[in-house]
């Protein structure tokens, strides 16, 4: 089963209205809807041109997650929802601006895209599991 397909169940779960649509092509997720099927879990993100690990995040709450990059520390990140975003303040963003993602299904596959007009990155949510990041002091909000 793909993750589209698990997630599509998840996503069911908390918003009946969007499980019907998942069978399309691109689906936009809200979110509220994103958070709802991510806390609790830990998700890892590929760069979709290079297929590159990105890195994992640990979804500890609907405020709170833990990023790790491949071979790096843990960094701690506020999540906030503006305007159909997904946006993360994390620790060592010595600018203070979030990073802010559209998060979507394409052909039953999990993405994200960079809330930004240049660039336009997108990733892929390759692996979703209950297997926590195991970083040091973790944060209670």
């Amino acid at each position: 089963m793909t993750i589209g397909k698990i997630w599509c169940r998840g996503l069911a779960i908390g918003a009946l209205a969007l499980a019907p649509v998942c069978a399309l092509g691109q689906t936009a997720i809200s979110p509220e809807a994103f958070l709802n099927a991510a806390v609790g879990k830990t998700l890892q993100f590929y760069e979709i041109r290079s297929g590159d690990l990105v890195g994992t995040e640990e979804f500890l709450s609907h405020n709170v997650s833990v990023w790790r990059e491949h071979d790096r520390d843990c960094v701690y990140g506020q999540i906030t929802t503006p305007n159909g975003q997904i946006c993360f303040l994390y620790d060592n963003d010595a600018d203070g601006i979030p990073v802010c993602w559209w998060p979507f299904l394409h052909q039953d596959r999990l993405m994200v895209r960079l809330a930004t007009f240049s660039g336009g990155e997108i990733q892929e949510v390759r692996n979703i599991s209950e297997d926590g990041l195991d970083c040091p002091t973790t944060p209670t909000s």
